[in-house]
Parts: structure tokens; C-alpha cells; sequence
């Protein structure tokens, strides 16, 4: 199967066709005219396609220096398993290495903790945990 990649944001409506696989917006917190905005403010990212068709979407936000995470990694569920986050991800990782960038955070979804794992990523130390504010 071959793939198209490149390191452009995808279209808006083919944005919002591959984030509606996912469930991630199910509570309806943003627009997708706010989230489409969100990744057009990225750092960094890459689409992949098929036949002309997103099937993958991931991106960077960052300072371009040492505050980088990586956001919005997704395939579409037809197309998981076949390697392709794993190009997106050394994708993203490429972009930070080529920068100098030598630290990397992301969240995931539940359950994918295993896939980045196989990529290198750790859970953070239970000294250091990351927190949050929901405003």
C-alpha cells in the first residue's frame, strides 16, 4: 500500500473527518473551527494520506528550543496497525532531533501507552508527575 506524506496541514474538512474517528471532541468542547485554528498553530506537523485520503495526522507545539509536545497523534481506525503512527511519530521525532530538541512529552490516548513505549517514551517518574488545571 503506498502512502503520500508531508509535513502541511491537511484541509479543514479532511481534518475534521479523520478527528471525528477518534472521539477525542465526544463532550463538544470546541468547535471544529477552534481545533482546525489549533492545528494550524502548530510548530510542526505531518498528514498522511491514501489515495488522496487523510488517513493519519500528528503535531508538534513548541518553543523550538526544550518545551515540546507532541498532540493530535491519530490514524484512522481502518488503517491502525500498519505502521503508520509509528511514521508519524518518527516523523515528529526527526523534526525535534534535526532542532536539537532533546526533550520530548505527549499525552496519549487510554490505552496507547503501549505504543509509545515500543517508541522509547516512559511514563513520567511518580516523583514528578505532570498536573493539570481544567478552566
Amino acid at each position: 500500500m503506498e502512502f503520500e506524506f508531508n509535513e502541511l496541514n491537511p484541509t479543514k474538512d479532511d481534518f475534521i473527518r479523520l478527528h471525528q474517528t477518534t472521539g477525542w471532541n465526544a463532550k463538544g468542547l470546541y468547535t471544529y473551527d477552534q481545533l482546525y485554528t489549533a492545528i494550524c498553530n502548530s510548530w510542526y506537523s505531518v498528514s498522511i494520506y491514501h489515495n488522496k485520503y487523510l488517513i493519519g495526522y500528528g503535531r508538534i507545539i513548541s518553543d523550538g528550543i526544550y518545551q515540546t509536545l507532541f498532540c493530535d497523534v491519530m490514524v484512522h481506525p481502518e488503517y491502525q496497525k500498519q505502521g503508520i503512527g509509528k511514521k508519524i511519530m518518527n516523523s515528529l521525532l526527526k523534526k525535534c532531533d534535526e532542532e536539537g530538541i532533546k526533550w520530548v512529552q505527549l499525552f496519549c490516548a487510554k490505552g496507547k501507552q503501549e505504543f509509545y513505549k515500543k517508541l522509547g517514551f516512559n511514563s513520567r517518574d511518580s516523583e514528578a508527575p505532570g498536573m493539570s488545571l481544567f478552566l
